[in-house]
């Protein structure tokens, strides 16, 4: 077997000079160590990897592995909506030599990715639950720093690079989508109006600076605030109840199961949610008065189902932090709905239409659960944008996200990663129905 040792498998000069000389060799399987990191390869690590690799079928294999001082670090199982340039498959790659191909000219940063989406669509990428090799890990940042890389305005170029890999892919696949102005929205009895949606648990040090915000928004039409608490047990509940503005509703489910996309759902369903639905969460704020004006005449506009905005990282002195604005510039009206299986989030505030999210519902999680009706509402509708700043997200010690364990992190990409298989099936569904 032939090993290759390889700092950078970037460009296409470099991963089509790898693929020639893998064929060359004449090996049926070659190992690809991406040597960025150090590797200390376990007993038998490679005759192990190769004969799982010849027994299974599967085009890849990767591994488990260990992190320096023995600590587990195990990956997850990759699946068709495993779409992310971020995947991580560690550093040894087992590589069937035949399922080798070229990639695109013209590629410099997105070549590597763009191969294992070709690998993807010729077998399995399998994932071996055995730790064969230790890595030292070079990225000590917590997750809460990590998760906004894409975002990065210094990152664009690379970005601009995965899209263009990735829609290559979803073309192959068949699973290219392009909504229409003319969508079909469902016909609303609402007269125009809008809720600002707070789900809430334990939030007694910001819920009420978050409540504030929404209610001091200035509008030419009438809107409430929702604020679903989730059976708090601080004293947000008592926080809310003395508020004495009419104008805030404040729902205490019946239900003890709900996640953040329950919470959600029980506000859409009352009969007291407007015609926009437009969220806020309990630990942040909206940049001005103005914002809930700016969403709802952007949506009428635009006939849109969903509006996503942008918004800036600040800590609680509303200092910016990096990488301060988020503007989600790679969800475009051209290619968003198509980008989104790629990218791990679509960007805030969001605003939804309340008669469609009747339809379709949340999910009934706490993860995910904004990106999976992202992802359901781009397939069919026409989606708004905003890039100027509306909203000011404050990170601190208490964000649900600032830093997970890696049994954390790899549940949640595991969802999300499922969230993109089901919605890719679908849009190959609904291609072969009606090609786009």
């Amino acid at each position: 077997m032939q090993i290759y040792k390889i700092r950078s498998l970037a460009s296409s000069t470099e991963v089509n000079a790898f693929v020639e000389a893998a064929q060359a060799g004449g090996d049926p399987f070659v190992l690809l160590h991406l040597c960025d990191k150090e590797v200390v390869a376990g007993y038998r690590c490679q005759e192990r990897m190769a004969q799982v690799a010849a027994e299974s079928g599967a085009v890849m294999v990767y591994s488990d592995r260990s992190e320096a001082d023995g600590t587990p670090h195990p990956v997850i199982d990759y699946q068709e909506g495993a779409l992310r340039d971020d995947f991580d498959f560690g550093a040894l790659w087992l590589l069937r030599t035949s399922a080798l191909q070229p990639v695109a000219e013209g590629y410099r940063f997105a070549a590597l990715y763009a191969l294992r989406l070709a690998l993807s669509r010729q077998g399995n990428l399998l994932h071996l639950r055995e730790r064969l090799y230790t890595e030292a890990e070079t990225d000590l940042r917590r997750s809460g720093e990590r998760q906004f890389d894409y975002v990065n305005p210094r990152n664009r170029e690379v970005q601009l690079e995965m899209e263009q890999a990735c829609t290559a892919h979803l073309r192959q696949l068949g699973a290219l989508v392009c909504p229409k102005a003319d969508a079909g929205l469902p016909v609303a009895d609402e007269p125009l109006s809008a809720s600002v949606v707070i789900p809430v648990f334990n939030r007694e040090r910001t819920v009420m600076e978050a409540v504030g915000s929404a209610l001091s928004q200035e509008c030419s039409f009438p809107f409430n605030v929702i604020v679903v608490d989730n059976h708090s047990t601080d004293a947000t509940t008592s926080l809310l109840a003395a508020c004495g503005d009419p104008r805030l509703i404040h729902l205490i489910p019946e239900e003890t199961d709900l996640g953040i996309g329950g919470c959600w759902d029980k506000a859409i369903r009352s009969e007291r949610c407007g015609k926009y639905a437009v969220q806020l969460d309990s630990d942040d704020l909206y940049s001005s008065p103005h914002t809930l004006q700016r969403i709802v005449d952007e949506m009428e506009q635009k006939g849109a189902a969903m509006c996503i905005g942008a918004y800036r990282m600040v800590n609680f002195q509303l200092e910016t932090l990096p990488p301060g604005l988020i503007d989600h510039r790679e969800w475009t009206d051209e290619n968003g709905p198509n980008n989104a299986l790629r990218i791990n989030g679509l960007g805030a505030p969001r605003a939804f239409r309340t008669a469609v999210l009747r339809q379709i519902g949340f999910p009934n999680t706490s993860y995910g659960e904004d990106y999976a009706l992202g992802l359901r509402l781009s397939r069919s509708y026409p989606l708004a944008r905003i890039y100027d700043e509306l909203y000011l997200c404050r990170r601190w010690e208490g964000n649900s996200d600032a830093a997970l364990s890696l049994e954390k992190q790899n549940a949640n990409n595991a969802y999300k990663d499922q969230l993109r298989t089901i919605e890719l099936r679908a849009r190959i569904r609904l291609n072969t129905d009606s090609p786009c």
